[in-house]
């Protein structure tokens, strides 16, 4: 080979080495993206936890209770949880735009139509029913696509991804008290179903899951994608793992959304603090709400699930024992508890789909995961109704702590079988 092949052969070499390391920031580049986009597209579909700025001005327009007024967060939460579940088994199936979009436009749907209704039944209807169908419908996607582009670091990933759903009342409940005040409760419905309708495609449109052939990007993470593995649905139904893993995220729910649901009501009720410091608390427990996800993403990936759910239920525990023995107008024990309580709850919709993918593998992830969030829509029915019957039955918030602390104490022996 003469010198000038040499030259010449070096030259292509460095010329695609050069263009390897082109696609590897050019990839790395746009699965980050992908990660701040799904963040935003979960600020939009964690709308539903805004639901109290507009509750008592439903209840005013309707004329009607507290309980009634409950309906459309408890129908959409339903939905939602219903909709991730059937819609897990067909998200491989489409681009992740198209499923987004239809999802995003159902939630518009609802929203806009929710405007008009004329009672508080077809009001639950448009806004529990439908748009809680498009919240479910699009929920999932974001944690698949992410999940599948950082196969080594899933966990953080999907955390980073789910804090925009936690976080989403720091954004979308001042706007929506602010237009509430300059055009009443009605229109603020349609002018956000518009909103979502426009920004949730938007967003969706640059989507795409990651091809499994090519060189380019980490090697390892590559490979990962490339080890497309996994149990199906039926056969992870029938696991020990799976049946420990539904379990621990029931009980995780349910102690979270019922500690959500109360907290004013613990920090009026029962700390005797005045309203306007609870409400001033909120942001803050939001804050921790988000935080939990990427914290309990990280914790699952650099130890195991089953660690993750006992730290969490210690951490729960601790808050419990803290309301248990503080004293009346303790407003720093009241902030320290529900900052945890809000943090775990959080922290769970970090730990189960991190569970889900480490345990029954990557390939069927969106169906199996759909299955295991059905937890969470039982939980938050729990939770939400449970929250009111104890009370009305009981009449005593320490036996509420008390029975927070027994189910945690549950979860931490179940989640023993896990490492069995």
């Amino acid at each position: 080979m003469t010198h000038y092949e040499n030259q010449k052969n070096t030259s292509r070499l460095q010329s695609r080495n050069l263009m390897s390391k082109k696609n590897t920031t050019s990839l790395s580049s746009q699965r980050n993206i992908y990660v701040l986009l799904g963040f935003l597209i979960m600020i939009c579909l964690g709308t539903v936890y805004s639901w109290s700025v507009f509750r008592l001005h439903v209840q005013e327009i309707y004329q009607i209770g507290s309980t009634e007024s409950g309906l459309p967060y408890m129908t959409s939460l339903a939905f939602y949880a219903l909709f991730m579940f059937l819609t897990g088994k067909i998200l491989d199936r489409y681009s992740p735009k198209l499923v987004i979009s239809v999802g995003g436009l159902l939630i518009a749907l609802g929203w806009i139509s929710a405007a008009f209704a004329p009672n508080i039944f077809i009001f639950t209807f448009f806004y529990g029913v439908v748009s809680g169908t498009g919240v479910g419908i699009a929920y999932g996607v974001p944690l698949a696509l992410t999940s599948k582009w950082f196969p080594q670091k899933k966990g953080l990933a999907v955390g980073l991804v789910l804090v925009g759903f936690g976080l989403s009342p720091l954004v979308t409940a001042p706007i929506a008290r602010q237009l509430i005040v300059m055009m009443g409760a009605m229109k603020t419905f349609m002018v956000l179903g518009v909103s979502f309708g426009i920004l949730i495609p938007l967003l969706s449109f640059p989507l795409s899951y990651p091809k499994l052939s090519g060189n380019a990007g980490d090697a390892r993470e590559n490979h990962a994608a490339k080890d497309d593995t996994g149990v199906d649905t039926d056969e992870m139904i029938h696991s020990k793992a799976f049946k420990t893993l539904y379990i621990n995220f029931f009980i995780g729910a349910t102690i979270g959304l019922m500690m959500i649901g109360m907290t004013s009501s613990v920090g009026i009720g029962f700390s005797k603090l005045p309203p306007e410091t609870v409400y001033s608390l909120l942001p803050l427990f939001a804050i921790f709400n988000g935080v939990g996800r990427p914290l309990f993403g990280w914790l699952t990936d650099r130890t195991t699930a089953a660690r993750a759910m006992n730290y969490s239920y210690a951490l729960i525990i601790l808050a419990a024992v803290l309301m248990l023995f503080s004293g009346n107008g303790s407003a720093l024990a009241f902030a320290v508890s529900f900052s945890i309580f809000w943090l775990n709850l959080g922290g769970w919709l970090a730990i189960a789909p991190g569970a889900t993918i480490s345990l029954f593998g990557p390939r069927h992830y969106s169906q199996n995961y759909g299955v295991v969030f059905t937890a969470y829509g039982i939980g938050a029915i729990t939770g939400v109704l449970a929250s009111g019957a104890l009370l009305d039955v009981l009449n005593d918030y320490r036996m509420i702590f008390g029975l927070v602390i027994a189910l945690c104490i549950s979860g931490i022996l179940f989640s023993r079988k896990m490492e069995a």
